[in-house]
């Protein structure tokens, strides 16, 4: 499954909205520095959906991401 996700770096809390069915609005604490938000992103995304295939496939260094999951 891919999933949309739009991210808000450096923000007071952590908070994810769901737009539609596949696309959300996630604001993250981490800095977009040394790869940090996009981990945390990865971990929200696993702990949401309960797998361990959850990757990065297009956007690593945009605020507008394309995850896989589940594959």
């Amino acid at each position: 499954m891919y999933i949309k996700v739009r991210v808000k770096t450096g923000q007071r809390r952590e908070v994810v909205e769901v737009l539609s069915p596949n696309y959300f609005l996630v604001s993250v604490k981490e800095k977009p520095e040394r790869n940090l938000a996009n981990e945390r992103i990865v971990e929200i995304f696993k702990e949401r959906y309960k797998t361990k295939n959850v990757r990065i496939i297009h956007g690593a260094h945009h605020p507008q991401k394309m995850l896989s999951v589940g594959y």
